[in-house]
């Protein structure tokens, strides 16, 4: 039987939990901002955190990529280039769209009213931030992680949800913001989810190439226009 965990343990451990969601939220929405210097004494006065925790949460960030530690420069939210990005964007254009490819041949009835929902709740989200933002939690809340999910092929999912979602999801929160982009994103997740329901995988794959090619193409003109940088 095992060791139950003291009291303690399991307080330093919720700690430490916390710590980590709320860094990386503050990584993934810009509050630290990417090649920003981490300082344990600074993080701990600006978010209110303690220190064993704090380097606990740093140690699972750098983990996910999202923190990078170099020699004599200490440790920093992870920073790419723009031509970096925009190359992350082709591999993921090929990669989710073989992966809406089988979820549309092998996602059952039950799994796609759960997408249908999952999109519901997002249209909640963003007309509550009045069509300005569409911010999703990772995991099961992402329409992204669960059409890579549902294409049960394990080695898409070990390459597209390792480090490399992580990373993008702290870029595609960013470029989420441009005028009308959240509400046309939306739709168009809205026309994967009915390929994936009519069983269609070559419509399912086409379509989320093109939508990942629009998001690629916002993010080339916000660059190419000085609007946002990296």
């Amino acid at each position: 039987m095992p060791e139950a965990s003291s009291p303690t343990q399991t307080s330093s451990q919720t700690r430490a939990d916390d710590a980590f969601r709320f860094l990386q939220a503050a990584i993934i929405k810009g509050e630290l901002a990417p090649g920003e210097k981490i300082g344990e004494v600074e993080l701990c006065d600006r978010f209110n955190l303690t220190r064993g925790p704090l380097r606990e949460a740093l140690g699972r960030l750098e983990s996910r990529g999202l923190l990078v530690r170099k020699p004599h420069a200490g440790v920093r939210v992870v920073s790419i280039s723009g031509d970096e990005l925009l190359e992350l964007y082709h591999i993921r254009e090929v990669m989710e769209g073989l992966a809406a490819r089988q979820a549309a041949e092998r996602m059952n009835q039950k799994e796609v009213a759960e997408l249908h929902a999952l999109l519901d709740g997002h249209e909640k989200m963003v007309a509550e931030a009045h069509g300005l933002a569409y911010f999703q939690a990772e995991g099961d809340y992402d329409f992204h992680f669960c059409i890579v999910t549902g294409s049960q092929n394990q080695k898409l999912v070990q390459m597209l949800m390792g480090d490399l979602y992580y990373l993008l999801r702290l870029y595609r929160c960013r470029f989420s913001t441009a005028p009308g982009r959240p509400q046309k994103a939306l739709k168009e997740h809205r026309h994967i989810a009915e390929a994936i329901a009519l069983g269609d995988g070559e419509l399912a794959q086409f379509l989320m190439q093109r939508h990942i090619r629009a998001a690629r193409n916002n993010i080339e003109s916000r660059l190419k226009d000085g609007d946002i940088t990296l």
